[in-house]
């Protein structure tokens, strides 16, 4: 399996496998059909985990690699993981002043982005979209470094970051079709949006893939920018969600447990 996805276009290998995250993401969103609400607690944790799992994957699949790449240039190595990361953060933060949206769990007089009357569903789904955006870019990018041919990318490492945010996307998948269901909305339409809002992974992934192909000087700018797009979804909306409720120490844990995940798949397969 592994030979034929080698001999695979990098942009190919990328398209496919956030089309993997994408179908977990709708696996999670079909936990709508068989449960009528998901405890606070058990959304909490998962939050949590899903917050460990882009922590670990921004370091040791994106930024790790980055600085390595960086080394015995003409620039300090620090340089380019550094520009990278800040850039990607703005560039999220950016997005989140601007683009309308509502996190899991936050009154609609809390909604971010600029002032509009939608409803509070499509601003809900709007704030997954927005986290999903820098998952599927970091998988783009991953893939493209391996076509670089740099010892420190691996196929096995952009495998195993695939899969690491699939089986993030799970819980994020419920987490959209479950509040949107108890918002009104009927279990299939509740389905149907908490597995688009993954929608947008195989697009940037495309796009992270094709610009490092393209541009291969980019490559460890683009690595850090993925995760700092990630780290800045973590911070600004994952810690704060999985806290809100109460059960810190659930998230912590969920939290760490993603860390450790993600960290032994980039290690084993990396």
């Amino acid at each position: 399996m592994m030979d034929f996805f080698r001999d695979l276009h990098p942009i190919i290998q990328a398209l496919m496998a956030t089309y993997f995250t994408w179908a977990v993401t709708a696996l999670g969103a079909a936990v709508v059909f068989t449960a009528k609400d998901i405890s606070r607690r058990v959304l909490d944790g998962m939050l949590g985990f899903a917050g460990g799992v882009m922590i670990a994957a921004s370091f040791w699949s994106l930024l790790a690699p980055a600085i390595e790449m960086s080394k015995g240039k003409n620039i300090p190595a620090w340089f380019p993981a550094a520009a990278g990361f800040l850039t990607g953060s703005l560039f999220l933060w950016g997005i989140d002043k601007t683009l309308p949206h509502l996190h899991l769990n936050f009154p609609m007089e809390e909604a971010e982005g600029i002032k509009t009357t939608w409803r509070r569903s499509v601003l809900l789904i709007l704030a997954i979209t927005l986290h999903n955006f820098p998952e599927g870019l970091a998988v783009g990018v991953a893939f493209g470094a391996v076509a670089a041919d740099f010892p420190s990318a691996t196929l096995g490492g952009a495998v195993a970051l695939a899969i690491g945010i699939g089986i993030q996307n799970f819980p994020e998948g419920a987490a959209v079709s479950v509040p949107l269901r108890r918002e009104g909305m009927s279990r299939l339409k509740s389905f149907w949006y908490g597995q688009l809002s993954a929608v947008v992974e195989p697009i940037a992934a495309v796009i992270g893939a094709g610009a490092v192909f393209l541009a291969r000087p980019i490559l460890p700018y683009a690595l850090s920018f993925a995760a700092g797009a990630m780290i800045f979804v973590v911070v600004e909306e994952l810690v704060p969600e999985s806290q809100r409720g109460g059960n810190t120490d659930l998230a912590t844990i969920g939290a760490m447990i993603g860390f450790v995940v993600m960290m032994v798949l980039d290690v084993a397969f990396g």
